[in-house]
């Protein structure tokens, strides 16, 4: 690999700035700068593409984001943003652009990269996938015995399935009720049996999404889905009928016994986790049809555009990105909740933990050098109210820091009084009290026993931001996941690390297949006394079932 030259956030004379800052600011309240500021509500927002976003609940000032703005200019971000969108290769150790960006790109626009127009190429693949999922949802794709395809399983994993599951769970108001969707990702036979509970063989259409068609679970399960298939078509001609890829690996989905009109192509300049716009996200094609998907690649150019042209300090992906440094780096808060007030919205935090921390959980800088400042936080939710139920007493009372991330649709699928405004109250509520707290003077005020007072007091001063949009439709959703993938971009960048490879899955990968065929002999073997005695303990009871 060539060297590359990176600079250290470090040695920058801004980051220095930032930690005596830090030092001067860190210990005033919330309370205290909203009453030194009444406007802080209304001054610290941005907005673009439909989502509204609130910052003010953060412990920041006017001079905190004026040295985080010149952090960013001065580790290159700007520049490294348009070196993306040119499709130069910005994921420096596979020497490859970065392009998901080229995914909704307008028919017509040209981004070349070694001398091909790759959205020229995107919109070829988009027809192709569009035309077949419409076909699909017309009743006019049949199975090997001539009935029409009314059940789609959907077998992936990680970025393969992560995505579009979420996406079609989040627009299932707008999905057809006489189609099934599924989705098969984990290696336990439990998840494929239940995707296929109760579903007719006949009527089943297996779509596998693997970029390489070698991964090995999902191939496992798709070689199970095609032993399920022919236990009841007995033909080996049916698979042709039942069964569709996305890959990059043409010729191995063939040799599956997938037809090559079948195959939708998968480039190797879109990450796994960042391609929920790709072909991978065809299940979502088929669950709310073309027009709906159009509306949701909208969505997330419109994000583009104004990640692209906004200047950062109204820049949404970017002040996420600098507000998340701010508690990460200065403040040493490893985590950062995602809490959508929105059923619709479940798997998104799901979503999140792999585009954030498969991204920028890395420990070398994009030079190969240690790095001496914290990278990804750990990130985790649910959906309000739920989470409130859950987890919500650490982040009100807890002695972590935990930074959130609130999402307030004003709108809900479904009109049922009084569920959104209660919703929508919870939300701010949560917000408002991680925020402001309350003292032990106002606690004892309301006549709580004195040595119930400190029990029933907060703190306060827990930051967050509050997204708000109209509704979860497929424009928003399609601005609200390019918004995170380019925070994902903007934060690696000012932490000088890649955030498009992702060598630290790769080891336990390696190991197991090691381990698998030592299963297969039946020797306890492994290069530990550990593992050595948890596989013969296996062997053992699975000698006795």
């Amino acid at each position: 690999m060539r060297e590359v030259e990176v600079g250290r956030p470090t040695e920058l004379p801004v980051f220095e700035a930032l930690r005596r800052h830090r030092e001067e600011i860190g210990a005033r309240h919330l309370r205290e700068l909203f009453r030194e500021d009444p406007d802080r509500g209304g001054r610290h927002t941005a907005e673009a593409a439909g989502i509204y976003l609130d910052y003010s609940k953060n412990r920041i000032v006017d001079e905190t984001l004026r040295l985080l703005v010149a952090f960013a200019e001065g580790m290159g971000l700007r520049e490294r943003i348009e070196a993306m969108f040119r499709g130069e290769p910005i994921n420096e150790t596979e020497r490859r652009p970065v392009l998901h960006v080229a995914l909704r790109a307008p028919r017509g626009e040209r981004i070349v990269v070694d001398g091909r127009d790759v959205v020229a190429e995107v919109h070829h693949v988009r027809a192709r996938m569009e035309a077949f999922a419409e076909a699909l949802r017309a009743g006019e794709v049949r199975g090997h015995t001539g009935r029409p395809l009314r059940n789609l399983v959907h077998i992936g994993i990680g970025g393969s399935e992560l995505g579009p599951r979420m996406v079609c769970e989040a627009l299932r108001p707008l999905a057809r009720d006489d189609l099934r969707i599924r989705f098969v990702a984990n290696l336990d036979a439990f998840d494929f049996a239940e995707a296929v509970r109760g579903l007719d063989p006949e009527e089943t259409l297996f779509l596998v999404c693997s970029k390489t068609f070698t991964t090995l679970e999902t191939l496992t399960n798709a070689r199970t889905a095609r032993e399920w298939l022919l236990a009841r078509c007995r033909e080996p001609a049916a698979v042709a009928h039942h069964f569709a890829a996305v890959s990059g690996n043409r010729a191995e989905a063939e040799r599956f016994g997938i037809p090559a009109e079948r195959i939708f192509e998968i480039w190797d300049f879109v990450g796994g986790r960042f391609s929920v716009d790709s072909a991978i996200g065809l299940s979502v094609v088929v669950a709310v049809g073309a027009a709906a998907w159009a509306d949701f690649l909208g969505g997330l150019r419109a994000m583009d555009e104004h990640f692209r042209e906004a200047p950062f300090e109204r820049n949404l992906p970017v002040l996420l990105a600098l507000i998340s440094i701010w508690y990460s780096v200065f403040f040493g808060a490893e985590t950062r909740a995602v809490l959508p007030y929105s059923q619709a919205l479940a798997r998104l935090p799901a979503f999140l933990q792999q585009l954030e921390m498969e991204s920028d959980g890395k420990g070398v800088d994009r030079a190969g050098r240690p790095v001496t400042w914290p990278t990804a936080p750990v990130v985790f939710g649910e959906p309000g109210t739920n989470g409130q139920h859950a987890f919500f007493q650490l982040l009100h009372q807890g002695t972590h820091l935990v930074p959130c991330d609130f999402i307030v649709p004003c709108r809900g699928p479904y009109p049922i009084a009084p569920h959104q405004d209660l919703l929508v109250a919870n939300g701010l509520a949560q917000a408002e009290a991680l925020a402001f707290g309350r003292t032990p003077d106002e606690v004892a005020a309301e006549g709580v026993p004195p040595e119930l007072v400190s029990h029933r007091s907060f703190p306060g001063n827990r930051p967050s931001n509050t997204l708000m949009l109209d509704e979860v439709s497929p424009r928003s959703l399609g601005a609200l996941i390019a918004l995170y993938e380019h925070r994902v971009m903007a934060e690696g960048t000012l932490l000088a690390i890649n955030s498009f490879d992702q060598w630290g899955v790769e080891l336990g990968k390696r190991l197991a297949g090691t381990l698998a065929e030592d299963i297969r002999a039946a020797r306890p073997a492994g290069r530990d006394s550990s593992t050595r005695t948890l596989l013969a303990r296996y062997l053992e009871r699975r000698r006795r079932t």
